[in-house]
């Protein structure tokens, strides 16, 4: 037995393109615009989509571009340092590390002060990839806030930092 489709009540009924356009128009977000971690949110999907888009040539996620970062201008850096500096956990830096030996960006030598401990340094291929990584990253926010005053972007920075840098701290988290 076959049942007719009821008809759809007018209400339900989907509207047209223009009608959908004209509703969120509409929207009101003001209360939403308001909130630090609305704007915060926006703004990093915003820079985090830019920068997965650049960054995929060089096949960097931004976990990996940060330690990678961190390594670079601080060779020798230990695996406490570095968990410590990104608020990364131990663990989830073993296997990046491990992965990013793999693809030979960088090298594990022996640390000059702790014979326990191991230092991280860029392979000759990860300096050369970190250069132009970081070269392109600079250039991604450039254009995410170039329409910003050197003065504004320094603001901008500045009170981020206060968000997430502990009061009185170093700046690591």
């Amino acid at each position: 037995m076959t049942t007719k489709p009821a008809s759809t009540p007018a209400k339900a009924r989907p509207r047209a393109p223009q009608a959908r356009a004209e509703a969120v128009a509409r929207v009101d977000t003001t209360y939403l615009e308001t909130l630090f971690g609305y704007n915060a949110r926006r703004a990093a999907l915003t820079a985090i989509s830019r920068f997965f888009e650049t960054m995929a040539p060089y096949g960097l996620r931004p976990v990996e571009f940060s330690v990678l970062s961190v390594i670079r201008h601080n060779p020798g850096v230990t695996s406490r340092q570095l968990c410590a500096a990104l608020g990364l956990q131990p663990p989830n830096l073993v296997g990046l590390i491990r992965q990013l030996e793999k693809r030979e960006l960088l090298l594990r030598r022996p640390h000059p002060q702790d014979g326990r401990a191991v230092g991280l340094h860029l392979s000759a291929a990860g300096q050369r990839l970190m250069r132009d990584a970081e070269r392109t990253a600079s250039d991604t926010e450039a254009g995410i806030v170039g329409h910003l005053s050197a003065s504004e972007q320094a603001t901008l920075v500045r009170l981020l930092r206060k968000v997430y840098v502990p009061q009185g701290g170093s700046g690591s988290v």
